[in-house]
């Protein structure tokens, strides 16, 4: 169980609530250290709400109680790293956009790494090394990600796949049996087309797994299994998905690599086999130029 993330949880989540659940969320966010000391019931009076609804607010965020929610705020108190997001100014100094990416990458996967459930990562780790066939599916900058984890998984002997169109998506997954697994890749969580095949899937008993930011969402809704990101702050540059492209990738390497340890002799061997093959192709191509 995570330690820390509670206060990028309550953040990430606080659109989302009801009024009530929104009242304690935000008393929370404003006064941490006095919210880590106070009971569900003082919680409750404080925020001018209820014990009740502070347990339907740690339900919501996908914790396990107020005291799950209230250690991970204790941990967020103690970092003393966090330099927050900082967005893009009109006409920036190149250095200072040097810095400032490089700044939100890191927090952007320090915050991913707070939201992984590692009961959730350990299930998505199993399927994916047990599948005999893996199928990536994301559209637009998602896609970028499910390219980017088939082509990871391909060089260790892994029946992997991702699409350009939801159509053959569609087909191969309504082909799939038990023995593969659909990873659905959707930052919002909301792209129609991702949670249509993930539903697809479900349907034929095929294990799926999503990868969203953090809360519940019609892409998560039909996942077995749940990996969250974070949601990141790009207001200015969304459309760029540069936050969250950086941690999706975090949440498939972190996959590639626990599948790889897991199998490793046999990593070894399929990756010089591969990093051979591209040699290979390379020495012949110079040779013929």
């Amino acid at each position: 169980m995570s330690t820390t993330g509670g206060l990028v949880i309550l953040t990430e989540m606080l659109p989302l609530l009801p009024p009530s659940e929104k009242k304690i969320a935000n008393y929370i966010i404003e006064h941490p250290h006095k919210a880590i000391t106070l009971t569900a019931m003082e919680l409750g009076k404080r925020s001018s709400t209820s014990s009740a609804a502070v347990i339907r607010l740690c339900k919501s965020l996908n914790l396990k109680g107020f005291q799950d929610l209230k250690l991970r705020i204790a941990g967020d108190l103690q970092k003393t790293n966090a330099s927050g997001f900082s967005d893009i100014e009109p006409n920036e100094p190149l250095l200072s956009v040097i810095e400032k990416m490089t700044n939100n990458s890191i927090q952007t996967i320090r915050e991913t790494a707070e939201l992984l459930i590692v009961e959730e990562l350990e299930k998505a780790v199993e399927a994916l090394r047990q599948a005999r066939r893996i199928h990536f599916i994301g559209i637009g900058a998602s896609s970028i990600i499910a390219q980017d984890a088939q082509q990871k998984f391909l060089r260790i002997n892994k029946s992997a796949y991702t699409f350009s169109d939801m159509h053959m998506a569609a087909t191969q997954v309504a082909n799939a049996s038990k023995e593969d697994v659909v990873v659905g890749i959707s930052f919002s969580g909301e792209t129609s087309e991702v949670a249509k095949v993930l539903q697809l899937a479900k349907q034929n008993n095929v294990c799926t797994i999503c990868l969203t930011k953090y809360g519940n969402s019609s892409v998560s809704a039909q996942a077995d299994i749940k990996l969250y990101t974070s949601a990141t702050k790009e207001p200015t540059f969304r459309s760029a998905a540069t936050s969250s492209r950086i941690a999706q990738l975090q949440v498939i390497d972190i996959l590639f690599m626990s599948v790889a340890s897991l199998q490793y002799d046999e990593t070894v061997m399929h990756l010089n086999a591969t990093r051979d093959a591209v040699h290979f192709l390379t020495k012949n191509g110079q040779k013929k130029s």
